[in-house]
């Protein structure tokens, strides 16, 4: 708990994380095997584009979290950020993107849960994840339980969080584990001619959206700041750790797809099992598959789980900024965990995924949407990130922060071109996507509804707000 809140009597979270819980909770926000398959089906120039990202914004961002968490501790991360350096409007549009873009991320977890557990249930059960009847059905429970699970608090849905990455390392390590063996027994069949950049590149630029997309989560921890133990100690290790583990998974899981499937075999909600299904057959160990499938399932549980809980944290703020309802602000008498919020965001990703199953062709489409749009409002927070360590580098604060003036700047600078990049490209169809122009309707409307509602609730519903005591403000 913060002095400020302690002597001023607000509602207050638990000190439950500490090094061993971050580095696991940065490892399955951060590497989500989800993503890997419709990046992955773009072709081996993916991972260029991987090692461009890991660099230009992935290094960045990690300088950006310490620097950030060390000027301005405490609940809230990006929403606070954005709020201390730019003033209370952006540091709301930050937040709100950040939250929202999980209301619409959330549900694609949901959707890569139904594609995976239909392999748990048998063969002829595959054709369940097409089915929209089902997948509503089982990602409605999904979400339910991971809502609840949140409501009890950390102390107990830090143990789905830190399942789900130890059943993300241990699918990966199967994963790419069994791709070196098929590589070493019967070679591959991808060439160079695989890594160059294709003739028609407008599906590889969507990509490069979502690749940044897969990076983000090392702020995760920051907007739980009020929730680890010991943070200017805990963080910089965790960071470092959860980063580096989460790059190497990415890399290997990408090149494995790529030689056990092939980039134009690839489903981007059952990738990851259609590629380990294709090589266990090949080395005679086909009943890994499902262990490995029920394994998948509990690692995208816990992704569910960490995006749901983190990112509640940002209307919990809110509303004790009086910017949102201030009810979003209350916790549980019993359990201390913004409940209103957790509810509010579970009920908003359910009826966003009946939209985007009513005006899409299939689930598949849906998925791929649901993501774009997810890229876009999330990397919103990251230009404020960015265009912080500029601030600081060019200001007298930077003698304050942890890092010096250059490294700001380097950080600062490369982050922020690469975040309007990927913004950009994200805009571009995936080629999962059916009709172009449904695709850019939904795309720049939703986008478009949505910061509309941050600029309602910012200079509509925040007039009814009261001015601070000078004291508190003291």
């Amino acid at each position: 708990m913060s002095a400020s809140q302690e002597k001023s009597g607000q509602p207050h979270l638990k000190r439950v994380l500490g090094r061993r819980d971050l580095v696991l909770l940065f490892v399955v926000a951060v590497f989500n095997l989800n993503v890997v398959p419709s990046i992955a089906a773009n072709g081996g120039v993916t991972v260029w584009l991987w090692l461009v990202a890991l660099v230009l914004f992935f290094w960045p961002q990690g300088i950006a979290v310490l620097e950030l968490a060390h000027r301005y501790p405490g609940e809230g991360g990006v929403y606070l950020w954005a709020k201390e350096v730019f003033g209370d409007f952006h540091g709301f549009l930050s937040g709100w993107c950040y939250w929202t873009n999980n209301m619409l991320y959330v549900p694609t977890v949901m959707l890569y849960f139904v594609g995976v557990s239909v392999f748990v249930l048998g063969p002829g059960h595959l054709g369940l994840a097409d089915n929209k009847t089902f997948a509503l059905a089982t990602s409605t429970i999904l979400l339910a339980l991971l809502t609840i699970l949140n409501i009890v608090g950390l102390g107990v849905g830090k143990w789905l969080n830190n399942l789900g990455a130890i059943g993300t390392g241990i699918a990966a390590a199967v994963l790419i584990g069994l791709g070196t063996l098929i590589f070493f027994r019967y070679g591959t069949g991808v060439t160079a001619a695989d890594f160059r950049i294709p003739p028609n590149p407008r599906f590889v630029l969507n990509s490069f959206g979502v690749i940044c997309f897969g990076l983000v989560g090392l702020e995760l921890a920051s907007v739980m700041g009020d929730e680890i133990r010991d943070p200017q100690r805990t963080l910089p290790g965790a960071v470092a750790w959860g980063g580096l583990l989460s790059g190497l998974f990415y890399i290997g899981a990408t090149l494995t797809l790529l030689i056990a499937v092939g980039k134009n075999d690839i489903s981007v909600l059952q990738g990851i099992v259609q590629a380990v299904s294709h090589m266990a057959a090949s080395v005679g160990m086909f009943w890994i598959v499902t262990p490995f499938a029920l394994m998948l399932s509990l690692s995208i549980a816990g992704i569910g789980s960490a995006w749901m809980g983190g990112s509640a944290r940002i209307p919990f703020v809110a509303g004790l900024d009086s910017y949102m309802p201030s009810w979003l602000g209350k916790v549980h008498p019993r359990y201390q965990t913004p409940y209103a919020a957790l509810i509010v965001q579970a009920i908003v990703s359910l009826v966003l995924v009946v939209i985007n199953f009513v005006a899409s062709g299939g689930v598949q489409e849906a998925f791929q949407t649901m993501l774009s749009l997810a890229v876009v409002l999330q990397l919103v927070p990251f230009l404020y990130v960015f265009a912080a360590l500029l601030k600081f580098a060019f200001g007298e604060s930077a003698r304050s922060g942890r890092y010096g003036r250059g490294l700001l700047f380097f950080a600062g600078a490369s982050g922020l071109i690469t975040t309007i990049l990927a913004i950009v490209v994200a805009f571009f169809p995936a080629q999962q996507i059916s009709s172009v122009w449904r695709y850019e309707a939904k795309m720049f409307g939703i986008t478009f509804a949505f910061l509309a509602l941050a600029a309602f609730f910012f200079f509509v519903y925040g007039r009814h707000k009261l001015p601070e005591p000078a004291a508190t403000r003291a």
